[in-house]
């Protein structure tokens, strides 16, 4: 079939080439035979594309439109994930920063907590220790006293012994003491300690 076409094209070419030889162009002056022929030979070669050629192209236009369309909804679908998954950040963002404040005020206030209740502690345990040296101080005036007391009471016996110049017996050691110490006035002594 394409010789058969090639032969008409060569045939009609040279028909052209002698009328050009006889002075005219055949361009400017076709020749229906070549018009009839070269329309048959454009509709052939359309016909062999039309059922050949333009199908494949169409299948490939219509997998290239296909994979572009599904290129776009898998892009959208991407891009609806990321944002999903943006404002889901977004939000655990949002949570982790409630919860990070959340975790600082309780550990300010269990810091106050703490501070409070040392401070408390401490002032309980300074005015423990005050009072239990208060006592200490009671107990040793006391004893000091007691002490004072002892020493007061045998000074005079030995005084009163050597300005007398006789010992006493026990019963007039008693009253000589008792007489001696009601004359010392010991209660101030424990007051100036308080």
């Amino acid at each position: 079939m394409l010789s058969a076409i090639s032969a008409t094209i060569l045939a009609a070419t040279e028909g052209g080439a002698e009328a050009a030889e006889e002075g005219g162009s055949f361009l400017v002056e076709p020749g229906i035979g070549l018009m009839v022929w070269t329309l048959v030979i454009f509709g052939t070669a359309m016909a062999l594309l039309y059922k050949m050629a333009f199908p494949a192209i169409a299948e490939a236009l219509d997998k290239r439109q296909k994979m572009i369309e599904d290129a776009i909804t898998s892009a959208d679908r991407t891009k609806a994930e990321s944002e999903a998954l943006l404002e889901e950040y977004r939000e655990r963002l949002k949570e982790a920063r409630s919860q990070a404040d959340e975790i600082v005020a309780s550990a300010r206030k269990a810091g106050d907590e703490v501070q409070r209740s040392s401070a408390e502690a401490g002032a309980a345990k300074r005015d423990e220790l005050v009072e239990q040296a208060k006592k200490d101080i009671e107990g040793e005036t006391r004893r000091a006293i007691q002490e004072i007391r002892s020493e007061v009471a045998d000074l005079t016996v030995a005084a009163t012994e050597k300005v007398t110049r006789k010992t006493l017996n026990a019963e007039d050691q008693k009253r000589l003491v008792e007489d001696a110490l009601g004359e010392l006035d010991f209660s101030s002594l424990g007051e100036r300690n308080n």
